[in-house]
């Protein structure tokens, strides 16, 4: 059961550090969704962009508003919103 969690958790993040924001890709509008995608993989493009790679540190072409929401929600995500505040 061990190696499993531990291959599940490989898998996860192999996805997440693979799909990060794509740098001047323009032709798909993002919506709330992948904004919230975009939040959570926020830390990883960041460091991708920190050690010089090409990734975008959002969305360029978005819906406006729920990408904005999306995003902030899964960048809250990250630092466990709101429960960790209750300590």
């Amino acid at each position: 059961m061990k190696q499993f969690i531990t291959l599940a958790c490989l898998l996860c993040l192999i996805v997440i550090t693979t799909s990060c924001a794509p740098a001047g890709h323009t032709s798909h509008e993002y919506g709330f969704f992948s904004g919230l995608i975009h939040g959570i993989m926020f830390f990883f493009a960041l460091l991708g962009k920190l050690f010089g790679f090409h990734v975008g540190l959002y969305a360029e072409n978005n819906t406006g508003f729920f990408y904005w929401l999306g995003f902030i929600i899964g960048i809250g995500g990250l630092g466990g919103g709101g429960a960790s505040a209750r300590r």
